[in-house]
């Protein structure tokens, strides 16, 4: 009896059990969020008894935060192997056509007309061109959009380019053409396809641009934390003791905010909080020039150029709802990782977004990867200085074979050197200058480019490493091609009338494999201001500063004959032939404008200062100072690049016991002191 009881009492208490199991299970559901998609929206979690929020929230809260319906893409499931005929491509390159404007042209067309003409993207003829361009442009008089070329094939093999949002309404079905628009949506915008652009304003700088205003990089105790982007346009600075700051810009404890205005200096702030609606993307390219971290709050919009540059390293990008969270991580942010930050802005700024130049030639590269595939341009070259603008694939697909990234890996260049020798007028063999270049331990072979009316000798001395005498063309441009007979990394370039002994070379060459983004040199010039004249100038006289090595004899990188000829416009490179001195100022301005550097000057002996400067027209004895044609050539240049970006130094690297009171025979370089 007591244990049929006890069965009774077991079998009740599980009955009771599971009915109460049964009906808590409705209730456990309303207090479980569903989880979440893989690629949905985060917005607000889904509660199934939604109906009972809205007692609870504000007007429209739900409406703004709730996922919008996905937009279909632009050309439905087009991608790039389905949209693009990259086969057009493989001969000679990106190869991009403009289409001309229809009636008058405006300021916008007119500034992407002047940013491609002259690159090496550009061509003149529709049927060679791989990529055909759009701009979408407004005509100020009728206000319609640029009319639908007549070559536009539903869009194929076209790149739509829009520098600013919405310039006009578009008439046409964009079909399988890229679009690349400033700060497109996140719907609507096509990985992979598609070219997020940064939101520019209209007085943007066509080329150079302003450099880039952070001038400490570690935060100062009395600078503000934060700048908080504000509608109208300008920015709402608050200290750095305050209790919490929220996105409205009505910071507590806020001792003295100060306001800035459209195209004012951004404030000197650490962070800049950016919120993530589409008109607040205009404040994105202010704190990249200002060194002002960006944090995103939820943006709605794709960062710019986002397929090729990792945002992780230069920007912040947040949930906009926890706001004491954010706050409480930035300041206690390492300042390790806030230098590293700031320092990355000041990258991006300078290499992709500081001019309408590089914005578009940024575009035109992120396809040409595409069309020669990911290898193209490592993540390394994109995320590091100077940048993949200035680092040719052309040239080469390995960050080794380039002279800017032997710190990050830990090397230093190998081999030895070959030597340059440009022969011009009046054309005497240099045989003095090839036999002490030849006698160098690290020499590994001799090029003559003979570029003189008279005819070369039948015959040449007898070397130690192999000599080749090859014509030129009589440009003085010509001894910075890229020649395939070069097979070292390293350049001695030289000219008929310099005049160096075989432990100079020596010295210069150990020199330069500790410094292989430079130049390394012996004579110099320096450039000034003339405020009399309102321009730059240039002298070579002997001052405790320079910035500039000369050519004739100078050790280089071979990348830098590749930027010369295919990255350099064309007026700057004929400029250069027309003054033979001004080819020394030009490939001193490149390896400048690439390192932000400026060249190393190694010791010569003194009858060297009495030769001459080189390039002096027919070798006439010294010029102490270039001849006003010449010292033209300066501003040209400078107007050529948008600014100037020559550095000054007073460094002179020497040998160890170099002039000093010691026997010569305890001196490695002996002959540098030599009368």
């Amino acid at each position: 009896m007591q244990s049929w009881r006890r069965k009774a009492l077991l079998l009740a208490l599980s009955a009771s059990w599971l009915l109460v199991l049964l009906g808590a299970f409705p209730l456990l559901r309303l207090a479980v969020p569903t989880r979440p998609r893989a690629g949905a929206s985060q917005g607000w979690p889904r509660w199934l008894d939604a109906e009972l929020l809205q007692s609870f929230s504000q007007p429209g809260e739900l409406l703004e935060d709730a996922p919008e319906l996905p937009q279909g893409p632009r050309g439905g499931s087009c991608d790039w192997g389905a949209c693009f005929d990259a086969s057009k491509c493989r001969g000679g390159g990106l190869k991009v056509f403009v289409y001309s404007a229809a009636g008058p042209v405006s300021e916008t067309h007119r500034r992407i007309l002047a940013s491609i003409e002259g690159s090496r993207y550009h061509t003149s003829n529709a049927a060679e061109a791989c990529l055909l361009l759009l701009p979408l442009t407004r005509d100020s008089s009728a206000g319609e959009c640029s009319p639908v070329p007549p070559q536009w094939n539903g869009g194929r093999n076209h790149l739509v380019l829009s520098l600013h949002p919405a310039p006009c309404p578009r008439t046409f079905q964009l079909g399988q053409a890229i679009v690349a628009e400033a700060s497109p949506t996140v719907d609507t915008f096509r990985h992979g396809f598609d070219v997020a652009l940064p939101l520019l304003p209209e007085a943007h700088a066509l080329r150079g641009g302003a450099p880039g205003q952070l001038r400490q990089h570690s935060p100062h105790p009395r600078v503000a934390l934060l700048a908080l982007a504000e509608e109208r346009g300008g920015w709402h600075t608050a200290g750095t003791n305050f209790s919490a700051c929220p996105w409205d810009g009505h910071c507590e404890q806020d001792h003295g905010p100060e306001q800035t205005h459209p195209g004012a200096t951004l404030p000197n702030a650490t962070f800049c909080l950016i919120p993530g609606h589409r008109p607040d993307a205009s404040h994105f390219l202010q704190a990249l020039q200002a060194g002002c971290i960006p944090v995103l709050l939820s943006p709605r919009w794709e960062l710019p150029f986002s397929e090729v540059i990792d945002w992780t390293k230069a920007a912040i990008v947040t949930d906009k709802r926890l706001p004491l969270q954010v706050l409480a991580a930035l300041q206690q942010m390492p300042l390790t990782r806030v230098l590293a930050l700031r320092q990355q802005t000041q990258f991006l700024w300078d290499a992709y977004f500081s001019s309408v130049e590089k914005v578009i030639h940024t575009t035109l590269e992120i396809i040409q990867d595409r069309i020669f595939g990911a290898s193209a341009h490592p993540s390394l070259l994109w995320n590091s200085p100077p940048g993949a603008l200035l680092a040719l694939s052309t040239f080469s697909t390995s960050p080794s074979d380039f002279p800017f990234y032997h710190v990050q890996q830990g090397s230093r260049p190998v081999g030895r050197f070959s030597a340059l020798i440009w022969v011009g007028a009046p054309g005497k063999p240099p045989l003095k200058l090839i036999q002490a270049v030849a006698g160098s331990q690290h020499c590994a072979q001799i090029l003559v480019l003979w570029s003189s009316e008279k005819p070369p000798p039948p015959r040449w001395p007898e070397t130690a490493v192999p000599l080749t005498v090859s014509e030129g063309h009589r440009k003085v441009s010509d001894r910075f091609f890229p020649y395939n007979a070069i097979s070292t990394d390293a350049i001695l370039s030289l000219d008929a009338h310099s005049s160096l002994s075989t432990s100079e070379v020596d010295f210069a060459f150990v020199v330069w494999q500790s410094f292989p983004e430079r130049m390394v040199g012996f004579l110099t010039w320096s450039h000034f201001w003339d405020e009399a004249l309102g321009g730059w100038g240039y002298t070579a006289e002997r001052a405790n500063e320079f910035s500039m090595v000369l050519t004739s004899a100078a050790f280089y990188h071979r990348y830098y004959h590749t930027l010369f000829t295919h990255s350099l416009p064309e007026a700057l490179r004929a400029l250069a032939d027309e003054a033979p001195t001004c080819v020394d100022v030009l490939m001193n301005f490149l390896v400048a404008a690439v390192t932000k550097l400026p060249p190393i000057k190694v010791p010569y002996r003194k009858q060297h200062q009495e030769a001459r400067p080189p390039l002096a027209p027919e070798g006439r004895g010294p010029r102490p100072e270039p001849q006003p044609p010449v010292r033209n050539c300066i501003n040209q240049m400078a107007a050529g690049f948008g600014h100037m970006p020559l550095v000054s130094s007073r460094l002179r690297l020497d040998p160890v016991l170099f002039k000093d009171s010691v026997s010569v025979l305890r001196k490695k370089y002996r002959s540098l002191e030599k009368p």
